[in-house]
């Protein structure tokens, strides 16, 4: 059974005006608040597992409830210390995580119903009733301990409300929590980074229109797709159709796990590692790029430690295989560069500053309809290295170095900016650019590639020399010194080819035949003179991402079908052009 206590007075400390009229709203002390502010100040939801007190302060019975021990009132303590910025966090700018209220003294009371209620004696977290009991040795100890722990909240609450426009600012003094002071130092150096970003947008405002926990609640079909050195990421279906790709804090992943190992920590390490999750999707909120992948929403769990329990929202993408790249048509695969540079450009001059992807690999992309998109940017950067002196800026890679200057701000010029080009150039261009390209592009190609590799070119001469490929290769002004070879071929019209061509050719569009790119017909002959078996070609009606025309070559015409839309070019020295 649940017993009530008396709520003792407490003469060492007076809470203010709002403080008083917060803990009466959360109590429902009749006629203790001002008429119109316990709708403001209850209108915050306060998460709560048990029944709210009623109207007449009549504690709920709950036999089935069993009574918790006294040290629940002083572990709520320390939590609430620790969300209200008392415990050496950083407080995340506004709207940070949204969902997120701010410390409050209606905080405070609503955490002592919590605990200080468990501990009294009562078992549903209920605030004593302020009426007389028989007051055992064991009442009034643990009157004692609510007050206590009231006492303790209300001036957490207190403290927090007064550093009030600090958003974003570290709260001191240090954490109580005894943490090594390698792990604080490892955990101020991360809030730091985060509070620079977050100060650097200009604010976290909240992603409006974006899924929330109410979505992430009501998700289903949640499989695991993988996991890093920090983070995992799981697949979800969502209730209103679609799906999302969800990344939380890998509690057994390799950073908490060598963390444990050194700190032996293990509350710490978790809340280090959610801050590259923090920091992630901080910058995902203010970058905005089609090569960047789009965060789609965001979940704070407050039912623990908020740094702790936060799971982003992205859009769903396909892992980038690099061997399956190889052999795809050289269109595709200089769409993928292209797309690359065009990111790169962004990330030289976005609204941060120069940043660096520090972890460049292939696996920090994948594919989205298509497109090639960065979904880690845990590790990046927007400080570049500070230097004295020229030798201090010197860009290592396993293979190269390269020399940089100091700038008269004690900066290494472009140093972020060259080290994502050249790690493009070592993971991407070399494989995907120079493979199976038209002979009349490969010049321009192997310009790029010497530039970028030696560091020539910066991001800015490297997005030009990319777009004068697309425009030789879209305009067709490659093909100008071609001989003609149309005139050797027959056009029948009203027919087209069957699918499913009787010979491949590689690259193809298309696993069945032999379906290429043509900027036109004169070039699709030049195509099939150039492939033995070819005796005849269409142009479909299908377009590649820069509007060329697709066009499908045969070695026989056993199957035309009738199309009034279509012309089959036939080689005339063949004997089905004979027969026709």
């Amino acid at each position: 059974m649940c017993s009530a206590v008396a709520l003792p007075r407490l003469p060492v400390f007076t809470p203010t005006k709002s403080v008083r009229i917060a803990v009466n709203c959360r109590a429902g002390i009749a006629g203790r608040a001002p008429a119109g502010t316990c709708r403001s100040l209850l209108a915050a939801p306060i998460p709560t597992p048990c029944p709210p007190l009623s109207e007449s302060l009549q504690l709920h019975h709950r036999p089935s409830c069993p009574p918790r021990a006294p040290a629940d009132a002083r572990r709520a303590a320390a939590v609430l210390q620790g969300r209200t910025g008392g415990g050496g966090w950083v407080r995340p700018a506004a709207g940070f995580p949204p969902s997120r209220p701010a410390p409050s003294a209606a905080l405070a009371f609503s955490a002592l119903q919590r605990a200080g209620g468990r501990a009294a004696g009562g078992c549903c977290g209920a605030v004593p009733r302020p009426m007389a009991v028989a007051e055992t040795g064991e009442a009034r100890r643990s009157a004692r301990l609510s007050a206590v722990v009231l006492l303790a909240l209300a001036l957490l609450a207190l403290l927090a409300g007064r550093r009030g426009g600090g958003e974003g600012q570290l709260a001191s003094p240090p954490p109580p929590l005894p943490l090594p002071p390698g792990l604080r130092e490892e955990l101020w150096q991360r809030q730091r980074d985060l509070r620079r970003l977050a100060a650097a947008a200009g604010g976290g405002e909240a992603l409006e229109g974006g899924l929330g926990c109410g979505d992430l609640s009501l998700a289903t079909g949640v499989t695991v797709l993988g996991w890093g050195f920090t983070k995992v990421v799981a697949r979800a279906a969502l209730a209103g159709g679609g799906a999302v790709a969800l990344k939380s804090v890998h509690g057994a992943g390799r950073e908490v796990r060598q963390c444990v190992q050194r700190y032996g920590a293990p509350a710490g390490c978790r809340r280090l590692a959610a801050y590259k999750l923090m920091k992630e999707v901080t910058l995902l909120q203010r970058l905005q790029h089609p090569g960047i992948v789009q965060l789609q929403g965001q979940c704070y769990d407050n039912s623990r430690d908020p740094e702790i329990g936060v799971t982003a929202m992205l859009e769903l993408g396909s892992p980038l295989e690099m061997i399956q790249l190889l052999q795809t048509p050289w269109e595709e695969r200089f769409k993928i560069c292209l797309s690359l540079v065009k990111l790169l450009f962004y990330l030289a001059h976005s609204p941060l500053g120069s940043i660096v992807l520090l972890d460049f690999q292939p696996r920090q992309f994948v594919m989205v309809n298509g497109n090639l998109k960065v979904t880690d940017m845990d590790d990046a950067s927007t400080e570049e290295l500070s230097c004295k002196e020229d030798n201090d800026c010197t860009l290592d890679f396993p293979t190269k170095s390269f020399p940089l200057k100091c700038s008269a701000v004690g900066k290494c010029e472009g140093i972020n900016e060259k080290k994502n080009l050249f790690n493009a150039y070592r993971y991407f261009f070399t494989y995907l650019l120079p493979h199976s390209a038209p002979a009349a592009l490969q010049p321009f190609l192997s310009d790029i590639l010497n530039a970028t590799g030696d560091l020539r070119y910066g991001i800015n001469e490297t997005l030009k020399a990319f777009e004068k490929v697309l425009h030789l290769y879209k305009s067709g002004l490659y093909l100008q010194k071609r001989p003609l070879l149309l005139k050797d071929y027959i056009s029948v019209k009203g027919f087209r080819i069957a699918e499913g061509g009787d010979y491949k050719c590689w690259p193809s569009y298309s696993h069945l035949g032999c379906l290429l790119s043509v900027h036109s017909a004169e070039e699709a002959a030049a195509i099939c003179n150039s492939q033995s078996r070819c005796q005849s070609f269409i142009i479909t009606q299908e377009r590649t991402w820069t509007g060329r025309p697709l066009a499908s070559f045969q070695s026989s015409l056993t199957d035309l079908i009738p199309d009034a839309n279509a012309v089959v070019y036939i080689k005339q020295s063949s004997s089905s052009g004979e027969r026709l």
